[in-house]
């Protein structure tokens, strides 16, 4: 028997912007990106219905930009978003159909406008054509401009399960365009803040306490103490992915999925009635005070975190936590199970052991479990 074992160096840029007025002629910043590599010189936007709406100009204003630019534009398609963008195939097929229809190659670029979910499946759509071609995504959400589009992933359902089908793909730059930030609805804006309150909980104690410090702004969603949160949260996320050792989860430890284990099987049970924002919120909380329980973290700090969650107007309990299966399990403890399959190896979630300072366990008290989300539960209540 021969063996030969090869390193590959891998080398990726990961762009993250922030700025405002992305389409107007006078700002540089996507133009600048597009620059940097003169080999592809097509671009193809795809926008979610819901931001064509909300801004009625964008798609002319997408075109009169691009006519200032040396770049063969092959126009602006929009599709439905939210959960029913990633529910099947559907959006990604149409995506591969105006990619061949318009001959975009590996070197050209495709431009995605929306929310997380819409990111990810037209994401998901271009990491798979010709086996990847250069995405940038604008990201119009709470949700996605402080977390998921400045990740590495890009999924769809299947088989009942959330982001079963997907890819990992470093996206050629993300540009968080803050006028899209304000255009959404105050739920929307709202739910998307417990992805900072995690990525502060995991990784930046100082963050959390900024948070803190600034609850009743961000209760009530002060522009500039939003953006400032927004930006200091997707960097973070950032930071991690690009520095944390593992920006493609070989390993079986997923910190930045603190909560997400009972958040993903809530969504799914739900059939995304209850959407990803609510479902972390309260995925955060069980986890939070299951670290407690077990005596990792101070109840005194638990409760800090409960404060906080609650202060920002967001959910701690989902009656979904309570329905059972045919053996009077709680389904929602399933998840365990499907979070486990889902990174491979042994069962590994993140729980807490102080602000800023996770710790990964193997195994957790279904009973224990049980107890949490009844105190959850009145704590709702009262």
């Amino acid at each position: 028997m021969s063996r030969y074992d090869f390193q590959i160096p891998l080398t990726f840029k990961h762009r993250v912007i922030f700025t405002r007025d992305a389409f107007s002629g006078e700002n540089p910043a996507l133009a600048e990106v597009l620059n940097e590599e003169r080999s592809g010189r097509k671009v193809l936007v795809f926008l979610e219905q819901a931001v064509m709406k909300a801004w009625p100009r964008l798609v002319d204003g997408v075109g009169a930009y691009f006519a200032e630019l040396d770049f063969d534009f092959c126009g602006v398609m929009n599709f439905e978003g939210g959960e029913a963008a990633k529910a099947d195939d559907h959006l990604v097929r149409k995506v591969w159909e105006a990619i061949d229809d318009r001959h975009i190659d590996r070197h050209s670029y495709v431009i995605a406008i929306g929310g997380g979910a819409f990111l990810d499946a037209v994401g998901y759509a271009a990491a798979t054509a010709h086996r990847g071609i250069r995405l940038i995504r604008f990201p119009t959400t709470t949700l996605s401009q402080d977390d998921s589009g400045v990740g590495v992933k890009c999924a769809i359902n299947a088989f009942g399960k959330k982001n079963w089908l997907g890819s990992f793909a470093v996206p050629y730059a993300v540009i968080n365009d803050f006028d899209f930030l304000h255009s959404q609805d105050e739920e929307t804006r709202r739910g998307g803040l417990i992805e900072a309150v995690k990525v502060a909980l995991v990784r930046d104690r100082g963050f959390f306490e900024w948070i803190e410090e600034n609850l009743e702004k961000l209760a009530v969603l002060d522009p500039a103490t939003l953006e400032a949160c927004v930006e200091r949260s997707a960097l973070l996320h950032a930071q991690h992915i690009a520095g944390g050792g593992d920006p493609f989860e070989t390993g079986s430890s997923r910190p930045l999925d603190f909560g997400h284990w009972a958040a993903h099987k809530l969504e799914a049970m739900t059939s995304y009635q209850l959407s990803h924002a609510p479902a972390v919120s309260v995925g955060l909380a069980l986890d939070t005070l299951y670290s407690a329980r077990i005596g990792l973290l101070d109840l005194a700090v638990a409760e800090q975190v409960l404060r906080v969650i609650r202060g920002l107007g967001l959910g701690i309990y989902h009656p979904a936590l309570d329905w059972v299966d045919e053996t009077q399990r709680r389904q929602v403890l399933g998840g365990l199970d499907e979070f486990r399959e889902h990174l491979g190896g042994e069962l590994t979630v993140l729980l807490l052991k102080d602000l800023g300072q996770g710790v990964d366990v193997h195994e957790l008290d279904e009973n224990l479990l049980a107890d949490c989300i009844r105190e959850l539960k009145l704590r709702s209540e009262n």
